[in-house]
């Protein structure tokens, strides 16, 4: 039961991204066609609120929930590969209509067929950890 607020958090993430129509395979092509400010309002918001949120943990020290501090390192400045892996993760959001969030979002709301794209991702990933190594970086 430690867990339980993780689930109460993800839950309500859930429910704010299916409301918000975040996860809305319509809204997602509209974006991707240009069509629609919606989707670009929400990652926008995400990304202010994000570098805010930085800010303070940076300002104010603050630790995670084990008590350890929060830690940011810097990237490298190896532009390629965030193009690249961007591009990667642009295009398998634009064919299947979501990223790794609404992905669960959508499974949960009763999208079975989300179940294929959830395995294609894990299976991406787990060919991604096997190879990582053999990989420029």
């Amino acid at each position: 039961m430690k867990y339980i607020k993780y689930i109460i958090a993800g839950t309500i993430f859930g429910i704010i991204m299916n409301k918000s129509e975040a996860v809305s395979w319509y809204r997602i092509q509209e974006m991707f066609r240009f069509q629609s400010f919606h989707m670009y309002g929400i990652i926008g918001t995400a990304v202010v609120l994000g570098i805010i949120a930085v800010r303070l943990i940076k300002k104010f020290n603050v630790k995670d929930a084990t008590g350890s501090a929060i830690v940011f390192h810097e990237k490298d400045k190896a532009y390629t590969k965030y193009i690249l892996g961007g591009i990667i993760f642009g295009l398998g959001w634009a064919l299947t209509g979501a990223c790794p969030g609404p992905m669960f979002v959508n499974l949960g709301s009763g999208y079975a067929g989300m179940a294929i794209v959830i395995i294609g991702a894990l299976l991406g990933t787990y060919l991604y950890g096997t190879v990582k190594n053999k990989l420029p970086h």
